[in-house]
């Protein structure tokens, strides 16, 4: 029963020891002071210029907001001529008469409808769509249209 003790006491030991040892090491590896070369401390400036200049690049990237095309344009488009939008491009039919383009088969939504235009069908006047990708959605002229859209 000693000899069982005292196994009992050592292998404690042991792993106290391994516990102490492993604990020790992590702290070496992490161990740079802060403030030193190594684990410099910034300045509260310096931060604030930084997510201040971040945000304004990530304001700049929505449209709207100074990055991309946001207003309304209107365009002719001739008897014959595709209209392409990159993703996120809206138009509206004015007059004439277009057929969807969808080379991808997912359609474009209509956003007056709440239904999705395939390829083929026609776009309804004054509805508003939305190119969802830059993939060669959009629409073809059959007559002389006349297109409202925002967007690229």
């Amino acid at each position: 029963m000693a000899k069982k003790w005292r196994l009992t006491v050592l292998a404690l030991a042991i792993m106290a020891a391994a516990a102490l040892l492993g604990y020790a090491g992590l702290a070496l590896a992490a161990g740079n002071d802060p403030g030193s070369s190594s684990d410099p401390l910034v300045s509260k400036s310096y931060v604030e210029n930084y997510v201040a200049q971040y945000v304004q690049n990530a304001l700049k990237a929505i449209p709207g907001n100074g990055g991309g095309n946001s207003q309304w344009q209107v365009k002719t488009v001739p008897a014959g001529q595709a209209f392409t939008g990159a993703a996120g491009a809206e138009f509206i039919l004015r007059s004439g008469q277009a057929l969807a383009v969808d080379p991808t088969g997912s359609g474009m939504p209509d956003l007056t409808a709440g239904s999705n235009l395939t390829a083929g069908r026609a776009v309804a006047a004054n509805h508003l769509y939305l190119v969802p990708r830059a993939d060669g959605r959009g629409f073809k002229a059959q007559t002389n249209v006349v297109i409202m859209y925002m967007g690229q």
